[in-house]
């Protein structure tokens, strides 16, 4: 088996109290995506080359974090739910941000500070 399977197998198996998420990152493969299609509708499940069928629970969620879709058909792009952010919109940057906003009340004034360490660090960081 493929890690792919690996995963869905494991969320699968795992307490159906607790939600389930399976990343997927990379390019589309036509053929791979298409193969997707019993995965991302209502039947949700994986159908694997050895015949074995893997029920997804109703708490697991497939996510794809693409570049495009340019080789996916439009019977698999109208199965699944799309965000297009802009690349001005993603980075550090703005998840820091989003971080400060949701400090809890007893750091909020530290927000400031955490934001002047975080833009004295992370550029030097990633050089």
């Amino acid at each position: 088996d493929g890690i792919l399977a690996l995963a869905v197998r494991h969320a699968s198996t795992a307490d159906p109290g607790k939600r389930q998420w399976v990343m997927l990152d990379g390019p589309v493969d036509a053929v791979w995506i298409e193969n997707m299609n019993t995965v991302l509708d209502d039947n949700k499940k994986l159908c694997l080359n050895s015949g074995e069928i893997i029920k997804l629970t109703p708490v697991t969620t497939m996510m794809f974090e693409v570049e495009d879709l340019a080789v996916a058909s439009p019977a698999t792009v109208s199965r699944c739910g799309m965000v297009f952010s802009e690349q001005v919109d993603i980075g550090w940057r703005v998840l820091t941000a989003s971080w400060c906003e949701k400090l809890p009340e007893r750091i909020k004034d530290l927000a400031e500070q955490l934001t002047s360490l975080f833009e004295g660090t992370v550029d030097i960081a990633w050089e």
